[in-house]
């Protein structure tokens, strides 16, 4: 196969799936800095492939499935590993974990018993994501010795929760009355 420009966020979005390991290891072993710099290029990897893909409409159905796994990839183990680490609380993760298997159980229990439907996060899934994000960064900044105020780490805790919850239940309520109204031959 040969590569061609319109490739090339696809490449990015592969090469940060790559740093997910490296991430996790440097995390495990408290190498707070390098961890911090390794998720900092997994971030400029992800606007920048995002920007390509856009900008010069290089989209494609690889890297629309790809570039939203990858992201979950990193923050699945980041989660996974700072748990391990004590660092987040155990009901956290497990409530961010259960939004994911609620929507991916969903998903896969809409295609099979509906048919195929167009992948498309909601406001509420991009703000949980957002905040995901945000919160680990802060996270990780901190624990690098870029100190950040207490009150960021504690309602980043809360606000990472919320946004789980109200996303989750809007997935559900959304696919559910898409599900229902497929199901009961009712108009879309």
């Amino acid at each position: 196969m040969r590569l061609e420009w319109r490739h090339i966020p696809n490449v990015i979005t592969v090469l940060r799936i790559f740093l997910v390991g490296p991430i996790a290891y440097c995390l495990a072993r408290e190498l707070y800095r390098e961890a911090m710099w390794l998720f900092f290029v997994a971030g400029v990897s992800d606007a920048l492939d995002g920007f390509l893909a856009r900008a010069c409409k290089w989209s494609s159905r690889f890297g629309a499935v790809t570039d939203p796994l990858a992201d979950k990839a990193l923050l699945v183990t980041v989660f996974i590993v700072l748990t391990y680490n004590e660092v987040l609380p155990l009901w956290l993760t497990l409530l961010v974990f259960a939004r994911d298997v609620i929507i991916v159980a969903g998903a896969l229990t809409y295609h099979k018993l509906v048919g195929a439907y167009k992948m498309q996060p909601s406001l509420w899934g991009k703000l949980s994501t957002l905040s995901q994000i945000t919160f680990i960064l802060a996270v990780i900044l901190n624990l690098a010795g870029i100190a950040m105020p207490p009150w960021a780490l504690e309602g980043g805790v809360w606000v990472v929760a919320l946004t789980s919850c109200i996303s989750g239940a809007h997935y559900v309520i959304l696919w559910g009355g898409r599900f229902y109204r497929a199901r009961n031959g009712l108009a879309k």
